[in-house]
C-alpha cells in the first residue's frame, strides 16, 4: 500500500483505493497532507522545485558532505563498510557504489521505522548489505555474526535525520505541534516530556547549557518548573511558547527578525530542543562508546569518519582522534575540521552546522 491507500500498482480502480484527505488553501501545510512528498520519486518535478528552494521533501533526507566523506575515507572495491547511522541511506548508497558486489555494507540504526524503509530502498543496491537495529555499541558484536575480522571503514552521521524532524509525531520539531517524544528508538522508556516534568530546575539548567550552549538556560529551566506545577508540559508547542516568552519574542517579532539582516539565525527553541533530544537518546554516551570500540573493530589501514552537529560532540571526536595518534592507535587524523561549503549550505540549510573529522589506523607491518 502507498501513502494514498492505493495498491502498489497505483490503480485508482483498485478496491483498496481511497481518496486523499482534502485540505484548505492551494498547498498542503501539515506533514500528513504532503502526500506527494511522501512518494517523491513519483514526483521529480516537485522534488527539483523544493530542492531549488533549499528545502528537503518530507520523508527524505539529504546527506551532507558527500564528496568530502568519500574523498577522505576512500571506499574501494571489495571493502567492508559499517554505516553506524544509516538513516535514509544517502551516504550508504554512495559507499555501495564504491565497494561493489564484492564488498559489503553493514547498516545500523535504532529507528526501526526508518530502518525498514531504508532496507527496501537499498535492497537493490550495488553491494550486499546487512541491517541491524542497534546503536553504535553494536558494531563490535556484529563482527562475529557477519564472520568478518573487522571493517575497512566505520562511518557515523550523528544527530537527527530530516525524516525525524519533519514528522510532528516524533516530537523533534519546534515548527509544528506534536507530542514531546524525541525518542529515536521507541524501545526507550523515557520521553522528552517525562524528563521535562521530572528533572529538577538545576538539572534542566545544566542540560540546556552543557548539551546545547543555551545562554538562557537558567530562566528556561525556572519557567519550566513553574509551568509544570500548574500543567504538565507534554506538547512541543507548549515548550516553544515558553521559550519565546523567556526570550521576549512573539512569532511575529521572530519572523520580522528572519526577514531582516539577521535572517537565517537559529530558531529561539533550537538549542533547547537539541539538548532534550541528546539527553533522551543518550547520544553522547553512544558516541563515547563508538569512539572506544571503533579502533579495535577496524582492519589494518582502516578509516573512521564522523559527522557531528554539536560542539560537544565535535570536541569528543577531536580529542579521541588526537589521543589515538598519541597512543599509536591511529596513524593520521584530520588536522582541521571539515565543514560544508557555502554552495551546499544554500542548497541544504540543514547542513550548516555539520562538522566532519576522520582518522586512519596504521597498516600492520608497515
Amino acid at each position: 500500500m502507498n501513502a494514498l491507500g492505493q495498491s502498489d500498482n497505483g490503480d485508482p480502480s483498485s478496491p483498496s483505493h481511497r481518496r486523499r484527505l482534502r485540505y484548505s488553501g492551494t498547498h498542503p501545510k501539515s506533514f500528513q497532507q504532503k502526500y506527494k512528498e511522501h512518494n517523491i520519486a513519483a514526483h521529480p518535478a516537485l522534488r527539483d522545485h523544493l530542492r531549488a528552494k533549499g528545502k528537503t521533501p518530507v520523508g527524505t533526507h539529504i546527506p551532507v558532505l558527500i564528496e568530502e566523506v568519500l574523498a577522505c575515507l576512500t571506499p574501494r572495491q571489495g571493502e567492508v563498510v559499517a554505516d553506524c547511522t544509516v538513516g535514509y541511506g544517502g551516504h550508504a548508497s554512495e559507499f555501495m557504489k564504491c565497494i561493489g558486489p564484492n564488498g559489503k555494507l553493514i547498516a545500523f540504526d535504532v529507528d526501526n521505522t526508518e530502518l525498514e524503509h531504508t532496507r527496501h530502498r537499498l535492497s537493490k543496491g550495488e553491494a550486499p548489505v546487512s541491517f541491524y537495529r542497534s546503536n553504535f555499541a553494536g558494531i563490535a558484536k556484529v563482527l562475529n555474526k557477519e564472520k568478518i575480522d573487522g571493517y575497512d571503514i566505520i562511518f557515523a552521521d550523528l544527530g537527527v535525520s530530516s525524516m525525524q524532524i519533519d514528522n510532528p509525531d516524533r516530537g523533534m520539531s519546534y515548527k509544528h505541534d506534536g507530542p514531546l517524544d524525541m525518542r529515536m528508538d521507541d524501545r526507550l522508556k523515557q520521553t522528552a516530556a517525562d524528563l521535562l516534568n521530572t528533572l529538577s530546575q538545576e538539572q534542566l539548567s545544566r542540560v540546556f547549557w552543557e548539551l546545547a550552549d543555551e545562554h538562557d538556560h537558567r530562566e528556561i529551566a525556572r519557567q519550566i518548573v513553574t509551568r509544570r506545577t500548574v500543567q504538565p508540559i507534554t506538547r512541543t508547542s507548549q515548550l516553544v511558547h515558553l521559550i519565546f516568552n523567556v526570550k521576549g519574542l512573539t512569532v511575529k517579532t521572530w519572523r520580522q527578525q528572519q526577514r531582516s539582516a539577521r535572517s537565517g539565525s537559529l530558531h529561539p527553541a533550537a538549542r533547547t530542543f537539541q539538548a532534550l533530544r541528546i539527553l533522551v537518546n543518550d547520544e553522547l554516551g553512544s558516541l563515547n562508546e563508538l569512539l572506544r570500540v571503533a579502533p579495535y573493530c577496524l582492519r589494518s589501514g582502516g578509516r573512521i569518519g564522523i559527522i557531528s552537529f554539536h560542539s560537544g560532540e565535535d570536541r569528543l571526536i577531536k580529542q579521541s582522534f588526537r589521543d589515538g595518534i598519541r597512543n599509536g592507535i591511529y596513524r593520521i587524523a584530520a588536522k582541521k575540521v571539515i565543514v560544508p561549503q557555502i554552495k551546499e549550505i544554500l542548497s541544504n540549510p540543514r547542513s550548516a552546522s555539520a562538522r566532519f573529522r576522520w582518522a586512519v589506523k596504521p597498516v600492520e607491518g608497515a
